[in-house]
């Protein structure tokens, strides 16, 4: 499948600081989860912010539909309807009175229809499971609602790629269920989620793909190949998976076999007596 957006040698550093990123070759395929891991100043933030023109590399170029993105009006506005990033922290990106004017910013500043961006609206706030929070005071709702109006005014501008920086973060177990059930409603719709994540469990559980930054690089794979590598996630700062972690487990105690799908029950069971 063709890339919707890539970067492609991309390396970007920060004014009077050492590069973050260097000769980054990285592409988001349409229809596919993808997550991204590695450790604090692993550059997930600045990767985020190259993918969807936050950040114009210093080297390289950021493609969309294969064609090089120009950062004048209306090459970042033809990004930005196509690419659009959720930070972490949902008060850095709330700003309007309420849930409804803050949902609509973007789509206004497109200068779309009135009738076009109500729908549009409507369709976002459906989507997110917040219709009644739509003439709630954004300073009035409560952290996972914040995050949830945060991601509905980037699925207004209706984005072939969402990409969303840490989403679970400060969510209790049943907010991070219903946030991923939206998710799945998303991508069910035809958009392409990217998730960067420190929770190797949920990016097992959730991602198709994924992308390792390590010191040397980026690691790029199957999820639930790469983050099989114990080794892969030391060099990353992150701790193995419940899953994967058990089935080394039961394999190196003989209780599972290399060709098998499961753990050899039986056996498991009279081991533990």
């Amino acid at each position: 499948m063709n890339p919707l957006v890539e970067l492609a040698g991309a390396g970007y550093a920060y004014e009077d600081g050492p590069a973050v990123l260097s000769g980054v070759d990285f592409a988001i395929a349409p229809g596919r989860a993808l997550v991204l891991l590695g450790r604090n100043g692993s550059g997930k933030t600045t990767l985020m912010r190259l993918l969807s023109g936050g950040l114009r590399p210093g080297t390289g170029a950021l493609r969309l539909d294969g064609t090089a993105v120009a950062y004048d009006r209306a090459g970042l506005t033809r990004l930005r309807t196509s690419v659009q990033l959720v930070v972490q922290d949902p008060d850095d990106q709330l700003f309007a009175a309420s849930v409804e004017q803050d949902v609509s910013f973007g789509p206004m500043n497109l200068g779309l229809p009135e009738p076009e961006v109500r729908a549009r609206v409507d369709s976002a706030l459906d989507a997110l499971d917040i219709t009644g929070l739509r003439d709630r005071p954004t300073h009035l709702l409560s952290y996972g609602q914040r995050k949830r109006a945060a991601i509905a005014g980037a699925v207004a501008m209706a984005p072939r790629v969402l990409i969303l920086d840490e989403p679970t973060a400060g969510l209790d177990p049943d907010g991070q269920e219903r946030l991923l059930a939206v998710l799945a409603g998303l991508q069910a719709s035809g958009t392409t989620v990217v998730m960067a994540t420190h929770d190797v469990d949920l990016a097992v559980r959730w991602a198709d793909d994924a992308a390792v930054l390590t010191p040397p690089g980026i690691r790029f794979g199957p999820a639930r190949t790469l983050l099989s590598d114990p080794d892969l996630l030391a060099s990353a700062g992150l701790r193995q998976a419940w899953s994967p972690a058990v089935t080394s487990f039961l394999r190196a105690h003989g209780l599972l076999d290399a060709d098998s799908p499961g753990p050899r029950i039986p056996e498991a069971l009279a081991a533990w007596r």
